[in-house]
């Protein structure tokens, strides 16, 4: 008893959450097949629903079971066509509204409104989707573009100066080049670090290298 003295009140205020899918019908002119489209609602409760279906436009469309009833958990398809198929009614929004209530009571519980809009073309539509999504890349493409080059400054002032690594690389090639050549007999150094021409060719190789680096940065 103290559960549906809860309840009631509630439902009375007609605030009861109405369950249907989906919440937008599209219709377009040239596919025959989007004319008649079926509406889901659903019923979540513990008791029976009575529903009505309404338009702004009745005249535009045909609802099959237009009132009927839905038990408790269950679900019911409402069949709704439209019938007036013509260019004057292209992106013109109707809206239903689908009305619950208890069935002992007159008072609806709960509504959801739906719209429906008639297009002139599923294919123009997807034309026109796809257009929107690609400027949108191209924006986005843009805009990232933008942020590189702004950024690119900042990057150049923090890395001014040649880094450690080849600051030390260079240092290790001018040591390498003034080691003395295999060959060379009269030489304080010991024998393992005397270079050939080659290792001595590569290190001058690599000190270039290192030169244009630093005087780039």
């Amino acid at each position: 008893p103290m559960q549906q003295q809860k309840r009631q009140p509630e439902l009375v205020e007609g605030n009861l959450p109405v369950f249907v899918f989906p919440t937008e019908l599209i219709f377009y002119a040239d596919d025959q097949s989007t004319h008649k489209q079926v509406l889901t609602l659903y019923n979540p409760y513990e008791f029976a629903l009575k529903f009505k279906v309404l338009c702004t436009t009745p005249n535009k469309y045909a609802v099959v079971d237009a009132t009927g009833a839905v038990k408790p958990q269950c679900c019911v398809d409402i069949v709704i066509r439209h019938r007036d198929v013509r260019a004057s009614y292209y992106g013109v929004i109707d809206k239903f509204r689908l009305q619950v209530s208890e069935q002992s009571q007159r008072k609806a519980l709960g509504k959801k409104e739906i719209i429906a809009t008639l297009l002139p073309s599923a294919k123009e539509q997807q034309q026109q989707k796809e257009e929107e999504e690609k400027r949108i890349k191209e924006h986005l493409a843009e805009s990232v573009f933008f942020e590189q080059t702004l950024c690119q400054p900042e990057n150049r002032t923090a890395s001014s100066g040649p880094s450690l690594l080849t600051v030390f690389l260079g240092i290790v090639c001018v040591a390498a080049l003034m080691l003395p050549t295999l060959g060379e007999m009269e030489s304080l150094v010991p024998l393992y670090l005397h270079l050939s021409v080659n290792q001595k060719l590569v290190a001058a190789y690599v000190l270039g290298l290192i030169t244009m680096v630093i005087l780039r940065t």
